[in-house]
């Protein structure tokens, strides 16, 4: 028997006021930035050695290009590197569509080092900092994709939540989008900050980082299970997915820096992190 729920008819522009069209996907961007902005400021502010509001509003600017740029170049690299190097140009065309959370992970890792450097702070409490707040875009980004009707998931005709999509065929397919908002954004968040109330572990710099790493590449692991692979790569080695080859590393990286977090502790007086 087949089962199968109808997709529902939501058009990609959310707002369109003349020439003006602002997408479903522009909205989840800037909400999801937006969100982490307040959420980053009420961390900092409670957390020893953290950035004060200032730092925290310029550092959106630098964690804005380190999601748009490493994103970008992540595809480019990881799933389309013949394409693109002979057709050098069109990396420059995000408007075409064609973004990898890994290499926006890669990117934003690169913000945060250049950012402590430049405004000497600690390089591993930012990282946590900032990476307890990345589920918050992830929800509204996996959100979005749903809306869009894209990144579906496998064929799923017994499943009664499955929806076919309209660009995925007449075979009911798993919401894996869906499954992705709840595993790497609800989920995560709640665990992340569950682990930042833990005075213990708050103050081993790190820890958070690794308990975002490893959470996130073991729920995008569990969701490429049912998740479509990209029809241009299949499957790419041992059966696995590209997602989850590039978790792999996450998982490994993130258990390591928890392991290694107790050689950081916090060195500063208990009470909160500065404010402007």
């Amino acid at each position: 028997m087949t089962f199968a729920l109808p997709f529902p008819a939501i058009d990609p522009i959310a707002i369109e006021l003349g020439p003006l069209a602002i997408r479903w996907y522009a909205l989840a961007y800037l909400t999801g930035l937006l969100g982490g902005w307040w959420y980053l400021r009420f961390l900092a502010r409670r957390t020893p050695g953290g950035p004060n509001d200032v730092q925290v509003d310029d550092f959106l600017v630098w964690a804005t290009l380190g999601v748009v740029l490493g994103g970008r170049l992540g595809y480019v690299l990881f799933y389309k590197p013949s394409y693109y190097l002979a057709n050098p140009l069109d990396i420059l065309k995000v408007w075409q569509g064609g973004m990898a959370f890994h290499g926006g992970v890669l990117g934003v890792l690169v913000a945060i080092y250049l950012f402590s450097r430049l405004r000497k702070l600690s390089f591993l409490r930012l990282g946590d900092l900032v990476c307890a707040v990345v589920p918050i875009g992830l929800f509204f980004g996996r959100i979005a994709n749903f809306i869009n009707g894209e990144l579906w998931g496998r064929p799923a005709p017994d499943v009664p939540w499955a929806f076919v999509f309209p660009h995925g065929g007449d075979v009911p397919r798993h919401p894996s989008q869906l499954y992705e908002a709840v595993l790497e954004g609800l989920v995560l968040f709640v665990v992340l900050h569950l682990l930042w109330r833990v005075t213990a572990l708050r103050e081993r710099q790190g820890f958070i980082a690794g308990a975002f790493l490893a959470g996130y590449g073991i729920s995008r692991f569990i969701v490429e299970f049912f998740r479509e692979p990209d029809d241009f790569l299949g499957t790419v080695a041992a059966g696995m997915t590209m997602g989850q080859l590039l978790s792999l590393p996450m998982i490994l990286v993130g258990a390591a820096l928890m392991i290694a977090s107790g050689r950081f502790r916090s060195t500063e007086p208990n009470g909160g992190g500065r404010a402007a």
